[in-house]
């Protein structure tokens, strides 16, 4: 059986001069560049904009006559992707594709003219293989997708559960012994820890139940679960992370929070740990924050650019007070600390007061809450005024002393920044007054008020078109205030890339609420009621949904993620849907009288 290895060695440098894809100068400067930058010619000339990868690519395909596959849109076999074993997956840069009837594997290579990697996997995996053209960045970000560690996790599972039923020891000497490095627990935490940054996990949650054991992460804020029954490794995982957290391991009674820092495929992750004791055991939830990952800037987080606009207006102030608010996990520190790297300079002088401390920033003073010693919000936020600051970000405005500090130091020559867990922007004042703070001083320190949310995105691989059903339309009618009909929308119909989910990534909506002088009046007198009316007829104000429903018209999110910020239906929308079934009703009796006229037999 013939082989479809490589026919020749092919000088791609010669190949795109000769199709006036680059100049003959072109070629030699990236010629002399690749000698002492060793990088591969194709690379460089791409990376120096003189050609696309894609037309590299399907010159390359052309000429070795091997199909040129787009990785994004392919849909993979779980199994068949498992042939090549990561190893060399890695190494050489290719990926299983297909086991075609003649028995031969079809590979995707980013570099399809090496015979060396063709040779010893022809070699490796015993049979033989015919290649496809495939782009190096989607292939390095397809290995990273296609292979999880769940199996790795399941084995070692396996291989602890095995070794506490022969080896009746103390889980707490297990898990500090002196081989530590090679124990079953700390191989089966680095595995959970790999896959969980692979994937881009923000969460892990270890919880034992009666028969089993699940271990679930959260993915673009939803939770994806793994079930083990080898429920008795828990207390060994628990004990092993309540020890990297400097936690009691004894006591399992009361929940206990704790830190550490890990490295994962080299980059530095800080995890923050909380335990709380169940009926089946401890429950362990970790939240993963990628300390190399780089901070976001105010550009990147999704604003649109009025709100941007406004926003930055507003930090930029040499006093007053900006909330931001929303649910947990909503993104409010993420947005926080880009506004402080943004503002960050040697001019101006900044204190934080957090619980905990995210993020290291160079420059601001960070102070960690510790209320067991002492050391509230309220009594760092007293002493940091003290210390002459010019920008003050408090964590969370957690109770009244805390929110009254806050107000005054706004009103007294500070820019103060702090969070709220709210629902919406115009919720946030009812909030605040409800934990005792005086209308009179909201409204002279507080200048506005940005709530957000958290919506996926379509995943790009699988995006395609995608028609609302009439409850879909009805919603975005209500929301649109016109006909929908004519409105074009996407969906992810789910593939390898996003754990056939549809989505891949988050982004944010936001509501932005400034105080003018009518809200400010309405503060005044404390009057909810009518500061709720006039902060939705203010100027510029747009809802979480009518954010998230521009995402979705201009194929960013799906109807799904717009319906799941707006909430439920809301009446108009259900008189929307009334109308429409008594429409087709009338149209059905309609009908029914054209079949059968009355007096027919």
């Amino acid at each position: 059986m013939a082989e479809a290895a490589p026919k020749k060695k092919i000088r791609l440098g010669d190949l795109l001069v000769e199709h006036g894809l680059i100049s003959n100068d072109q070629l030699m400067q990236a010629l002399a560049e690749q000698k002492t930058s060793g990088l591969k010619l194709g690379r460089l000339l791409v990376e120096k904009n003189y050609v696309k990868e894609e037309q590299v690519l399907e010159l390359v395909s052309e000429q070795l006559e091997i199909p040129y596959i787009n990785l994004r849109q392919y849909r993979y076999d779980a199994d068949t992707v498992q042939i090549i074993p990561e190893m060399l997956s890695r190494r050489y840069r290719c990926i299983s594709l297909r086991e075609e009837p003649d028995g031969s594997l079809l590979v995707g290579m980013a570099d399809a003219t090496d015979i060396f990697a063709y040779d010893n996997l022809t070699k490796q995996l015993k049979r033989p293989i015919r290649l496809a053209v495939v782009k190096e960045s989607d292939i390095i970000e397809t290995i990273d997708t296609v292979y999880r560690k769940q199996s790795e996790i399941s084995n070692l599972a396996e291989e602890l559960q095995d070794e506490l039923s022969e080896t009746d020891i103390d889980l707490e000497q297990m898990v500090q012994g002196e081989d530590v490095q090679n124990a079953p627990v700390v191989k089966l935490l680095q595995s959970i820890f790999e896959d969980a940054v692979q994937i881009g996990a923000s969460d892990i949650h270890i919880e034992p139940d009666e028969t089993v054991l699940r271990i679930r992460q959260r993915i673009d804020g939803i939770l994806q679960e793994q079930v083990m029954k080898e429920k008795r490794i828990a207390p060994a995982l628990v004990s092993r992370l309540k020890l990297m957290s400097g936690l009691n391991i004894s006591e399992r009674r009361v929940p206990q929070d704790g830190r550490f820092n890990i490295r994962v495929h080299g980059r530095s992750v800080d995890v923050r740990l909380s335990t709380m004791p169940i009926q089946a055991g401890e429950s362990v939830v970790m939240r993963l924050l990628d300390q190399s990952g780089g901070m976001l800037n105010l550009g990147q987080l999704g604003m649109s650019e009025h709100i941007l606009n406004r926003f930055r207006a507003n930090i930029t102030r040499p006093y007053g007070m900006v909330l931001v608010t929303g649910p947990t996990g909503s993104g409010k520190t993420t947005t926080l600390y880009s506004a402080l790297s943004e503002l960050n300079d040697s001019e101006k002088k900044i204190i934080t007061v957090e619980d905990p401390v995210e993020y290291r920033l160079p420059r601001i003073n960070q102070v960690q809450v510790n209320t067991r010693i002492g050391l509230t919000f309220a009594s760092v936020l007293r002493a940091a005024l003290r210390q002459d600051p010019d920008i003050v970000l408090v964590g969370e405005m957690r109770d009244q002393e805390t929110a009254e500090i806050g107000l005054r130091a706004a009103m007294t020559g500070h820019m103060v920044m702090s969070t709220l867990h709210t629902n919406d922007s115009i919720s946030t004042v009812n909030r605040i007054l409800d934990m005792g703070a005086q209308g009179y001083l909201v409204a002279s320190a507080l200048r506005a008020v940005v709530a957000q949310r958290l919506v996926r995105k379509i995943c790009d691989s699988c995006k395609s078109t995608y028609t609302p059903i009439a409850q879909e339309k009805a919603i975005i009618t209500n929301l649109m205030g016109s006909d929908s009909s004519k409105a074009s929308f996407q969906h992810g119909t789910g593939c390898t890339h996003c754990n056939n989910t549809g989505y891949s990534g988050r982004i944010g909506v936001f509501e932005f609420l400034e105080i003018d002088d009518q809200l400010a009046d309405d503060l005044r007198i404390s009057d909810a009621s009518k500061f709720a009316v006039h902060a939705r007829n203010s100027e510029g104000f747009r809802s979480f949904a009518e954010h998230a429903l521009e995402y979705a018209l201009k194929g960013v999110t799906s109807i799904e993620e717009v319906i799941r910020v707006a909430g439920t239906i809301d009446e108009s929308a259900e008189e929307f849907m009334e109308s429409q079934a008594e429409h087709a009703h009338d149209e059905t009796i309609d009908q029914d009288d054209q079949i059968h006229p009355e007096g027919d037999e």
